[in-house]
Formats: structure tokens, C-alpha cells, sequence
């Protein structure tokens, strides 16, 4: 198996509502424990759906590259952080990109209040984007998961590490934690310079990551 350039996330994940509600009681973790930062092993191709998204955004990603930055992880920071994972879980109903726009992949804000995987984490990039936290530590990644599936998460990068913020879970995990593969994501300079990622490793990944 190949991981295509023109890979269709979350497909094989749509099951209907996201797994966060809007009514759970919120229970907010402490700052975490110093964790890792994923490792970039070489320059990747920025996936189809990126350079689909810069197509309808230009002024998202014509940007000049800049050193790359952490977020300082202090109490504040992380409850905003935190906050943000869980309105945007809670808000946006998970639909496949067929379904919402006709089309097999597209990564998009879900304006519509649905969308899949890649959605999500735009928007909460987004948001946090707008809170005040720099761009350049807030990172479009994708990774495979327990099934040998394709699917976007947004990984955080803090002073005490990566941390992932995904549609699937309401906790924020290190990355170590959260059971995927990691292949590539967004390189903290440019937002159009992706890079492969080494680390943990999914069942799957050595097989689906070589191209």
C-alpha cells in the first residue's frame, strides 16, 4: 500500500456526530507533563487537499516564512487550547466531504456546521490563530490510525512539547499517546513546507508512508 499525494482522509471514519457534546461537563486537565516534539525526517509533499484549500484561501498561504515558534505552556494557554477542542468537537456534525460538497476530498472550514476530520482542525487552527497563539506552532498534520486509515489532527506546539488536538477525542494528547502513525505535517516556518515525520508508528505506517 501507498499513501497517495491525493489522500482521501476521514473517509472510512464517518459514523455520524462528533464524540464531543456540547452538554458534557467540562473537566479541564492540568498542564501536562513535559512531552516530545515529532521529529521531521525530510521535506514531504504538502498533501492535495492543502494546496486545494490555498487555491480558495491565497491570503492564508502566501505568507513570508518565519522561524518557528512554541507556545509558551502556561495555565492560560492550555485552558484556551483545551476550550477551543472542545467547542469545535461540539459544534461541527461530522459529514464526509461527498456529502457536504459533492466531492471526494476537500479540505475546507465547515462553515456549513459539518465537515470531516481535516475540517476540524482547520477551524480550530483557525480559532486559536485568532486567540493569539503564532501560526507557526499550530501544525496541519496527518497521520494513520489504529485501522491503517488516513486522518487529520492538529498538533500544538508547545514549550513542553506536541500536543494533538482531534476530532475524536476530547482529551489534548501528547502525540506519544495517541496510538497513530505519524507521516507528515506542516513545518513551523511555512505552512506550505510540509515535512515527513519519524516517531511513533501505527501497524501500518512503514507501508504506507514511503510514498
Amino acid at each position: 500500500m501507498k499513501l497517495l499525494a491525493k489522500l482521501v482522509l476521514c473517509s472510512a471514519l464517518i459514523t455520524g456526530p462528533a464524540y464531543a457534546s456540547s452538554a458534557a461537563k467540562r473537566h479541564y486537565a492540568s498542564l501536562p507533563k513535559p512531552s516530545s516534539m515529532a521529529t521531521a525526517i525530510s521535506d514531504a509533499k504538502a498533501p492535495w487537499g492543502w494546496a486545494d484549500f490555498c487555491s480558495r484561501h491565497a491570503d492564508e498561504c502566501d505568507v513570508v516564512a518565519t522561524d518557528a515558534k512554541s507556545i509558551e505552556a502556561t495555565a492560560e494557554n492550555w485552558k484556551l487550547i483545551q476550550d477551543i477542542n472542545l467547542d469545535v468537537n461540539a459544534a461541527i456534525r461530522e459529514a464526509s466531504d461527498q456529502e457536504v460538497y459533492g466531492v471526494p476530498e476537500r479540505w475546507e472550514y465547515p462553515t456549513s456546521g459539518s465537515g470531516d476530520c481535516e475540517d476540524y482542525a482547520l477551524e480550530k487552527r483557525n480559532r486559536l490563530i485568532k486567540a493569539g497563539l503564532p501560526r507557526q506552532a499550530l501544525l496541519m498534520t496527518v497521520v494513520i490510525d489504529e485501522g491503517g486509515f488516513g486522518h487529520a489532527i492538529l498538533t500544538v506546539r508547545t514549550t513542553n512539547g506536541d500536543y494533538e488536538l482531534d476530532n475524536r477525542v476530547n482529551r489534548v494528547l501528547s502525540w506519544e499517546n495517541t496510538g497513530y502513525g505519524f507521516v507528515k505535517q506542516q513545518a513551523g516556518d511555512n505552512p506550505n513546507h510540509w515535512v515527513r515525520l519519524g516517531g511513533p508508528s501505527a501497524p501500518l505506517m512503514t507501508a504506507t508512508a514511503q510514498k
